[in-house]
C-alpha cells in the first residue's frame, strides 16, 4: 500500500514537473534566445539585440546559433548596419551553409539582398 502511494505521488510529481514552464528544460542560451525572438516580435531591437548576443555567449546548438545570428542581421538590416547585418549572415552560413531564409524572410528589401550577396560570396 505504501509503495503504490509513494509510486502515484511520485507520478504527479513528475507530472507536474513536466508541465511546467519550458525554461526548466532550457539551457540558459535557449532560455536567452526565447527571450530575444519575443523582444524582436515585440519591435524591442536594442533590448532583442543584447538578449541574441547573450544567448550566443552563453551558447546555442547550431541550428538555435543560427537563428540567434539571422535575427542579429535582420536587426543591423533595419537599423541601417549593413556591414553587421552581412557580417551576421556571414557567420551563419559558416556554421549551415545551406541556410535559406522563408520567402517572406528572403523578399524582404532591407536583408533579403544583404542575404543574397553573403551566400553568392560563399561560392
Amino acid at each position: 500500500m505504501m509503495r503504490t502511494l509513494m509510486a502515484a505521488m511520485l507520478t504527479a510529481l513528475m507530472a507536474a514537473c513536466a508541465s511546467g514552464p519550458a525554461s526548466l528544460f532550457q539551457s540558459k542560451g535557449e532560455q536567452a534566445l526565447a527571450a530575444g525572438l519575443t523582444q524582436y516580435d515585440a519591435g524591442d531591437y536594442p533590448t532583442a539585440q543584447k538578449s541574441l548576443q547573450g544567448a550566443l555567449e552563453a551558447g546555442l546548438g547550431p541550428k538555435d546559433h543560427v537563428n540567434a545570428r539571422k535575427h542579429l542581421a535582420f536587426i543591423h538590416c533595419v537599423s541601417g548596419r549593413q556591414a553587421q547585418c552581412r557580417e551576421e549572415f556571414r557567420k551563419a552560413l559558416e556554421i549551415d551553409p545551406q541556410m535559406e531564409l522563408a520567402p517572406a524572410e528572403a523578399g524582404h528589401p532591407g536583408w533579403g539582398p544583404v542575404f543574397r550577396a553573403a551566400k553568392a560570396a560563399r561560392r
